[in-house]
Parts: structure tokens; C-alpha cells; sequence
């Protein structure tokens, strides 16, 4: 399994942007996803966006497409996420995760997990 690291959480106004980023502890040239999720106390866990560290296919969940935007971090072994217009109920912890999956949108997909770190959009 791949060890995960996130970064780059804290407090936005609404509307405002920040880039999460998330470090792989060794190489994703294999055939890995990586995703970001997000959750708030008492709900299950979000799948938000995905890439293939391969082909570099993303993919989105409606509730964030064409605000936030996943990428490869090349230079990190990772991926990084910009939310962009942020709003108040983006609030919550922000995961990073692995599967060796394609297209994996599920918790259950992935075997690897960051510790997460907190975003909060407030004025």
C-alpha cells in the first residue's frame, strides 16, 4: 500500500479557492487511482474527484464539477485538488486516497487513506 499525506486545508471565504495537495510516500507509476473525498461528522464519506496517475483521466462528482479540478503532481508522486468559488457546505475533512481500480468512486475501492486535513469556508 501506498502512504498518503495531505496538505493545505484551512479557513476561505466564500467564493474564495485553495489547492489541496497530497503526497504519495513512493512512486504511482502503477496502474493507481487517486481521489479526493471529503466528510463531515455523521455522514459517509464523499467521493469528490479522481485521476489516473497512468493516462491522467480525471473524473468528477456532479456536486463539484466545474469548481474544483484534480491534478497529477508530478513532481510529488501526487495529485493535487483547486477548488475554485468555494461555499460554506464545502466544509469538511479532505481525504486523499489510492486504488488500483479504474474508475473507483466508492470508500470501499481504495486501500489507502490519508489522515485528512480540515477545510473550513466561513466569512
Amino acid at each position: 500500500q501506498v502512504q498518503l499525506v495531505e496538505s493545505g486545508g484551512g479557513l476561505v471565504r466564500p467564493g474564495g479557492s485553495l489547492t489541496l495537495s497530497c503526497t504519495a510516500s513512493r512512486r504511482t507509476d502503477t496502474a493507481y487511482t487517486l481521489a479526493w473525498f471529503r466528510q463531515t461528522p455523521g455522514k459517509e464519506r464523499e467521493f469528490l474527484a479522481g485521476i489516473s496517475w497512468t493516462t491522467g483521466a480525471d473524473y468528477y462528482a456532479d456536486s463539484v464539477k466545474g469548481r474544483f479540478t484534480i491534478t497529477r503532481d508530478n513532481a510529488n508522486d501526487g495529485v493535487l485538488l483547486q477548488m475554485n468559488n468555494m461555499k460554506p457546505e464545502d466544509t469538511a475533512a479532505y481525504y486523499c486516497a489510492a486504488s488500483t481500480r479504474f474508475y473507483p468512486s466508492t470508500p470501499d475501492d481504495f486501500s489507502s487513506w490519508g489522515q485528512g486535513t480540515q477545510v473550513t469556508v466561513s466569512s
